[in-house]
């Protein structure tokens, strides 16, 4: 592509880039992971990994896109040295963003049922189990977001991708407020609040610090180039710090923000906190189906959840179609066809995972599901973060960090400062480095 599209403005990118990282990693995975991890010291070591982790790689790939204009599969290819070999990473991030999609369909198609379920006042029979083991809703659902998805990419970046995520994002703050400020008026909201934000350091562990590592990596889209498309598409007139804090501060806005609507009722309704998957679909289900005007807020709460889950798709989507399109030269229609046709394809084992084509590729009970998240989460995102750590700051063997530092500090805003080098350059990889060893290893005993 030789004349590559752009963004309209400075908001377009902020609201498209935390579209992509605010998504179920946010309203579904983070407040269910905290309930499990004990809450308010979860929530600590998160904001912790989100600082000391998150921000460097994110600033790095967007760096990497910038610098280079190109998607995941080409960007090494024109930054690296002769010889060098970092673009099988660049192969790998779209691995993992197929990954990513091959479940992320589904559990959005999860969202929108429940939010057609209380539109419509279909609710009693709603629940977990019997949603995840029905092909036909499955199959009906992520097949109406994957075709929703690539339809609105079908068209042109400015009047399809940017301006629908703009009026979504608008939305998904403003039903997120209002349903917080709801939760806060629950008899509950005292001790779910106790529970959420007052850390018991007692429970901090290793396992916590690992899971708030892979939540980071997660709810950011870090590693597997989903910001690095999103640099390609902007000019030079901001630093990249200062639009990584923006972005991070934007995500984690609306992360906490979803414990603040959850945690209030679960403690309201006597739910237990530390449900898992099911928390977000049994727990809030529950909770409208026994409050005055629980249809209503129902309908709004999982609103917000189509908003948050397709904003991430649509992100995630795009990243896709421009590494395809790099790779055939295909137009963006022909190459929404092509992708749709095999996400849909790769979605399948999920949407059937429950029910047709059963497999459980670790302790019993898990799925498919659980086979794609390990690729991603346990893998793909720390190993992608690493490799992109390592190349920005290395010059002998990468990048290097004079031409990273030079493409992130150009334009207006925060810069990276001289100090951070050794932190960029070392304490990042070993971090991440230790604690994917450590989850790997964690991870055979589940």
């Amino acid at each position: 592509m030789d004349n590559r599209e752009r963004l309209s403005s400075r908001l377009g990118f902020i609201l498209l880039s935390a579209g992509c990282a605010i998504g179920c990693g946010n309203v579904w995975k983070f407040p269910w992971m905290a309930g499990q991890y004990g809450g308010g010291g979860f929530v600590l070591v998160y904001a912790f990994c989100l600082l000391l982790l998150g921000l460097p790689v994110m600033v790095m790939e967007f760096a990497l896109g910038r610098a280079s204009q190109a998607s995941p599969v080409r960007m090494y290819q024109k930054l690296q040295k002769p010889g060098q070999k970092w673009h099988i990473h660049g192969y790998l991030a779209l691995f993992g963003n197929i990954c990513l999609m091959s479940f992320y369909t589904v559990v959005s198609g999860w969202i929108l049922y429940y939010f057609v379920s209380f539109l419509t006042g279909k609710t009693a029979e709603l629940g977990f189990v019997p949603m995840i083991t029905n092909p036909t809703v499955n199959m009906v659902y992520m097949g109406i977001v994957v075709a929703v998805g690539f339809l609105v990419l079908s068209f042109d970046l400015q009047g399809g991708l940017e301006r629908v995520t703009k009026y979504m994002m608008v939305a998904l703050l403003i039903l997120m407020i209002v349903l917080a400020i709801n939760s806060a008026t629950l008899s509950g909201a005292k001790e779910g609040l106790t529970f959420y934000l007052l850390p018991d350091f007692g429970k901090i562990d290793f396992s916590v610090v690992v899971g708030a590592m892979n939540q980071a990596f997660f709810t950011l889209s870090l590693g597997i180039g989903s910001m690095a498309i999103f640099g390609s598409y902007i000019g030079k007139e901001r630093t990249l710090m200062g639009e990584s804090v923006n972005i991070i501060l934007l995500d984690s806005f609306v992360a906490i923000t979803a414990g603040l609507i959850i945690f209030p009722a679960c403690f309201t309704y006597g739910i237990e906190v530390n449900a898992g998957p099911a928390l977000l679909f049994d727990t809030m289900a529950t909770v409208f189906n026994n409050m005055p005007g629980g249809r209503l807020w129902g309908s709004l709460f999982f609103l917000f959840m189509v908003f948050a889950a397709m904003s991430t798709v649509f992100a995630v989507f795009e990243n896709i179609l421009a590494c395809v399109r790099e790779m055939t030269g295909w137009s963006r229609r022909k190459g929404c066809i092509a992708c749709g046709i095999g996400i849909f394809i790769t979605s399948t084992t999920t949407a059937l995972g429950y029910s047709i084509i059963k497999f459980q590729p670790f302790a019993e009970g898990s799925a498919w599901l659980d086979l794609w998240d390990f690729l991603v989460s346990t893998n793909l995102l720390p190993i992608g973060s690493l490799v992109i750590a390592l190349f920005c700051c290395n010059k002998r063997f990468g990048w290097g960090w004079d031409k990273f530092v030079a493409e992130a500090n150009t334009g207006k805003g925060l810069k990276v400062q001289p100090w951070m080098k050794p932190v960029f350059q070392f304490v990042v990889p070993a971090a991440i480095l230790l604690l994917y060893i450590i989850g790997l290893m964690n991870f055979s005993w589940r």
